[in-house]
């Protein structure tokens, strides 16, 4: 197995090209995760939202998580822009756009080709049918390369557990899988957010442009970012005014195909770093044992060559406790060879 120059850049460009790519590629035929023409999705549009955070409350009760921490009304909360968290799977943040609040929501966008889902040694990620990215905590090993790929900052890890797990919205699969319609989407009071299928979703976000030239920006955030993601933003003004400058023109090409070549010497890494561990120990092994029976023959030449007396010390020795014999077989065997050398001398 080989890699190239160019493949390995590829890697350890990854986390630039998440930040942003200024090249707008083509998505890929050779797709790692299969998409279902019934995928689902959500569309967030923007200008529709007020900021009443009542999604927020709803995606806490949903997933039995503490209310949110700042109540709603206080509007506090907008002084500065937020990421979500252990205890908060989604928030919305507020960004001033001439003069003129506009508010976005943020939360794991479940990419059509999650970068997440790619790195896991483990399988811990996994992208469903129906569209959200599904984790499993029982066989997490809490590497955190999921946290790490993704190009939207949308997973948190729960430090303070004693068995943490990495946390992000869910779209509410379990709601979903059941005909529900996700928590978030059925609490908006203004209609912001729409579940649907994705294909559903695209035809209507193009609709309202085009009923409405002047109120929304030609561009639907989320139909070819990276591969596409299953959360939509149709919005009046460029995403890159609503917090996504990194990702104002993000590549079409999904992170998995461009992180193939780097990624595919994981698995030769893993396979060959535990027999190289083994080898270097048998060496190391090895080389002390030859050590240890080189000294044992210098010990037992020295008998062969030591006087009466000096047999008679080394018996005695050898009587004495454990502790102290190694001591005094090394002494005996120095006075030993010290006599012999001064025989040789005296003849």
């Amino acid at each position: 197995m080989s890699i190239s120059r160019r493949g390995f850049l590829s890697g350890l460009g990854a986390t630039a090209l998440a930040c942003g790519s200024t090249e707008a590629g083509q998505h890929t035929e050779h797709s790692t995760f299969p998409i279902p023409d019934g995928r689902m999705g959500l569309l967030h549009d923007s200008t529709y939202c007020v900021g009443c955070r009542a999604c927020e409350v709803a995606c806490n009760r949903v997933n039995e998580l503490p209310p949110p921490d700042q109540p709603i009304g206080d509007l506090s909360v907008f002084d500065r822009e937020r990421r979500t968290t252990d205890t908060a799977l989604t928030v919305v943040n507020r960004y001033r756009v001439d003069d003129v609040d506009v508010f976005r929501k943020h939360q794991c966008m479940h990419c059509n080709e999650p970068s997440c889902a790619s790195v896991c040694l483990v399988r811990a990620l996994v992208k469903s049918p129906e569209g959200p990215v599904l984790y499993d905590p029982d066989v997490c090993v809490g590497c955190r390369y999921c946290m790490m790929t993704c190009p939207y900052y949308a997973l948190a890890y729960e430090y303070e557990s004693p068995n943490p797990r990495v946390v992000r919205c869910t779209m509410c699969y379990p709601r979903i899988v059941e005909g529900q319609v996700p928590g978030c989407a059925e609490a908006c009071p203004m209609g912001a957010i729409t579940y649907g299928r994705r294909s559903d979703l695209l035809h209507q976000a193009r609709e309202r442009i085009a009923e409405h030239p002047g109120r929304y920006v030609e561009h639907v955030f989320g139909e070819h970012e990276f591969g596409g993601t299953s959360w939509l933003l149709l919005a009046g003004t460029s995403p890159s005014r609503l917090g996504l400058a990194s990702l104002e023109n993000a590549s079409h090409t999904p992170l998995p195909e461009l992180t193939k070549s780097f990624l595919s010497v994981v698995p030769l890494v893993l396979t060959l770093w535990p027999g190289l561990l083994l080898g270097f120990y048998a060496m190391t092994k090895r080389r002390e044992e030859v050590s240890e029976a080189e000294a044992r023959a210098r010990v037992v030449e020295a008998l062969l060559s030591a006087d009466e007396e000096t047999k008679t010390k080394l018996a005695a020795a050898a009587a004495r406790s454990e502790k102290d014999k190694e001591k005094a077989i090394a002494q005996a065997v120095k006075k030993a060879l010290e006599e012999q050398a001064a025989k040789g001398g005296a003849s």
